[in-house]
């Protein structure tokens, strides 16, 4: 079975990235029971702890990544992702 890596990217009092944190949230706890879907792991990490990820993303935030590579960015949509990660493999 494959695992998939998403890593969420925003700030604290951003209302965006709290959108985006619930959104993904649903998505993968959605997917959890379908036997053709990998394991996905979520991290979140704040642009105003690392000071690199602060100057790439931070017109862009909330800014999720899967594998390591930019999915999306501001507005996630859930039938996007949900297709990225059946489709994703590590």
């Amino acid at each position: 079975m494959s695992t998939v890596h998403l890593t969420l990217i925003g700030k604290p009092g951003c209302h965006l990235c709290d959108d985006a944190r619930d959104l993904v949230g649903t998505v993968v706890a959605k997917l959890a029971d379908d036997p053709a879907a990998p394991v996905i792991t979520l991290e979140e990490k704040s642009i105003l702890d690392d000071a690199a990820l602060h100057e790439l993303y931070v017109e862009d935030i909330p800014v999720l990544l899967l594998n390591g590579k930019v999915h999306n960015y501001w507005r996630i949509d859930p039938l996007r992702l949900r297709t990225a990660l059946l489709e994703a493999k590590s």
